[in-house]
């Protein structure tokens, strides 16, 4: 008995620390990956927002990067393309057209010029997405930012809006007379940062859990970067399974110490001892 329980615990073990090594080798890559996107991101809204401007400025350059900007390519077959990928949603017209996708290139240039930025859904009553837009903070106010029609919400006084205001039916239809054809029902009455209907939990009211939990989650972290930008969810996923990984381990060693009583390396202590024992100046005798 004693002996199957020593060979369950040895593959167990090794199989850990395989997973583990495969772990770490993913999150350098990851890490490479983002890193990589980023350059490529400041590169990009270095060409377009002036470094000196004021927050507004940045988001008026953005919007009129998209709406005037140079040539863009054209996909022969635009759904094949990737549509959380920051370099392919900047350069294909299709995508800056498309409301997720463009809002996406938004904040992807509005991120990389120092802005604080995030995604806000409209959602229709059954809680399905109509519209995507984004929202900035400006003079500690989250305002909101169409980039899909290239403009910023703003009052017959030129005041910029909040969601919050875009909810009185007058001030939403203020807002929107200069655009033409606006769809009026792209109004503010239902919003939301996450579109928890996504996550096949519906059964579960995963929202009403997190509310409950955690009130405020869905504005509390940056979800848009996680969830629409693929090496940033990437790299979150194998540290994070990283992370378990080494609990998992340390589980396991603290398992065959205690109980099973099985002699194995000591992986930090033997690093830690080498480490002393090369910082160590010798006693010469």
């Amino acid at each position: 008995m004693q002996e199957s329980k020593h060979r369950m615990f040895r593959m167990l073990w090794r199989g850990s620390n395989l997973l583990l090594v495969l772990c770490v080798m993913l999150t350098i890559y990851a890490i490479g990956w983002e890193f990589s996107v980023r350059e490529y991101l400041h590169g990009f809204s270095d060409a377009v927002v002036p470094s000196e401007s004021s927050p507004e400025e940045k988001v008026d350059a953005i919007l009129h990067w998209m709406k005037e900007g140079p040539e863009r390519a054209v996909a022969a077959n635009p759904s094949a393309l990737s549509k959380r990928d920051p370099e392919t949603t900047l350069n294909y017209q299709q995508l800056l057209d498309v409301c997720g996708t463009a809002t996406n290139a938004f904040l992807n240039l509005a991120r990389s010029s120092g802005l604080h930025v995030r995604r806000l859904l409209l959602l229709t009553p059954d809680r399905n997405t109509k519209h995507v837009v984004a929202e900035v903070l400006l003079d500690e106010r989250w305002i909101v930012v169409d980039p899909t029609y290239r403009f910023i919400m703003k009052d017959a006084a030129g005041r910029m809006l909040t969601r919050q205001d875009l909810q009185n039916p007058r001030v939403f239809a203020e807002a929107v007379s200069k655009v033409p054809n606006y769809p009026m029902d792209y109004n503010y009455k239902t919003v939301a940062h996450v579109r928890v209907a996504r996550i096949p939990l519906e059964g579960f009211h995963l929202r009403r859990v997190l509310d409950y939990m955690y009130p405020g989650w869905d504005e509390a972290f940056d979800w848009s970067l996680l969830l629409e930008r693929k090496s940033f969810f990437v790299l979150f996923l194998f540290t994070l399974a990283t992370l378990i990984l080494l609990l998992w381990r340390s589980a396991l060693g603290w398992y065959a110490d205690r109980r099973l009583k099985i002699p194995r390396f000591h992986l930090w202590r033997n690093l830690l001892r080498a480490g002393t024992a090369f910082l160590t100046t010798p006693e010469i005798k």
